[in-house]
């Protein structure tokens, strides 16, 4: 287990002390743009979000639906590679102006070959050094993540392990391991908001609550307040992705993005703390 301290931990500690659940939010990194970016974290934290994923843009983002996909795709196009990111992120730590500066978990969601091509030790030896909290690779099994564990426990990061209604037998095993929060997809299928859900929550997070060491965090397709309610009682956080990131390919302009996704998180907020 990862002993060093983070501002993951920290953070659940504190929404725990104070009877409330943690609000996870999800943009993709460069889209529409790299400052707007930078302008959506502090405009999310205000309006409520407790941690905020990023996404590392990819060609091939297997695990994600057809919205963040189109985002991806936008912000390859804003040549997004991960030492940008990394600035990104050094900058949203260390600004001068108060107002600019966060002091949030912030993730970065990516995929495998990321950190290989960059090369895993100088890779997190980075997040340490720009002031990235933890990972959520999607395409990395537990059962193959020894190599990318092994940094993580070096250097303090934390991995962030995905467990899904049909891991089964795999839950005791991954839930046993989670640090950070464990990241517990809603449904089956790719990233994308939905409609209804199909899983048995309570069955699925029973299962999860016998073995889990560290929160656990619901996500994959939660897009309004009212689904914030419906699941908020099974869970120590909510994660909400696809929908911000379709809320801000509507927008005319990064200006109305950033105003449209402050009031969504804030209704999100909300409902989480009603």
């Amino acid at each position: 287990m990862n002993a060093k301290t983070n501002r993951i931990d920290q953070k659940f500690q504190q929404k725990l002390a104070q009877g409330k659940k943690a609000l996870i939010t999800f943009i993709t990194a460069g889209d529409p743009d790299l400052e707007t970016t930078r302008r959506l974290v502090m405009a999310m934290e205000e309006a409520g979000a407790d941690l905020v994923e990023l996404g590392v843009p990819y060609s091939d983002p297997i695990a994600e639906g057809p919205v963040i996909q189109a985002a991806n795709t936008r912000a390859l196009k804003n040549d997004v590679r991960i030492d940008r990111l990394f600035e990104l992120v050094s900058d949203l730590r260390t600004n001068p102006n108060p107002s600019l500066k966060t002091e949030i978990p912030l993730l970065f969601l990516l995929y495998v070959n990321c950190i290989l091509q960059y090369g895993k030790a100088k890779f997190f030896d980075k997040c340490v050094e720009k002031g990235i909290d933890g990972l959520i690779i999607p395409d990395l099994p537990y059962e193959e993540s020894e190599e990318i564990a092994e940094e993580a426990v070096r250097t303090g990061i934390r991995l962030i392990r995905l467990v899904a209604p049909s891991s089964n037998a795999r839950i005791e095993t991954i839930a046993g391991e989670a640090e950070g929060f464990l990241y517990c997809v809603s449904s089956l299928g790719v990233t994308g908001t939905r409609s209804s859900f199909s899983t048995d929550f309570r069955d699925f997070f029973g299962r999860i609550n016998r073995f889990k060491s560290a929160p656990c965090a619901v996500g994959f397709g939660i897009s309004s307040p009212e689904q914030v309610r419906e699941l908020k009682e099974y869970c120590d956080g909510i994660i909400v992705g696809s929908a911000v990131v379709q809320r801000i390919a509507e927008a005319e302009s990064p200006d109305q993005a950033v105003v449209s996704i402050g009031k969504f998180v804030k209704s999100l907020r909300e409902a989480l703390d009603q």
